[in-house]
């Protein structure tokens, strides 16, 4: 049974501590998730992952775009429309792998 983006939300870790997190690539600007309405589900994926795989490479966008069930063909299909499911096609299609620093409230 497929489970819904919803479903899998419950699985992962809170965010309540975090302003947000910076992903970055050498020579790149920074790109920031930031904890604010429409991006908190987002940002709970994407410390689930880094929880499990340490940086946001080829096989934690896998499991991503897997976890971001019903969103991840949107995204397919309305390019733009989903940033953060965006960033994970372009990794799984071989780009560079994101380091990740994790920017705690009131920091």
């Amino acid at each position: 049974m497929n489970r819904s983006f919803a479903e899998n939300l419950a699985d992962f870790p809170r965010v309540d501590d975090l302003a947000g997190m910076e992903l970055s690539v050498p020579d790149s600007p920074v790109e920031v998730i930031e904890n604010k309405a429409g991006s908190q589900g987002s940002l709970r994926l994407y410390r689930y992952l880094i929880n499990k795989h340490g940086l946001i490479n080829a096989a934690a966008a896998a499991e991503g775009l897997a976890l971001y069930a019903e969103h991840t063909q949107d995204a397919r299909l309305n390019p733009g429309k989903h940033p953060n499911i965006d960033r994970l096609l372009e990794i799984e299609s071989g780009g560079m792998a994101y380091s990740v620093s994790l920017l705690p409230v009131g920091a």
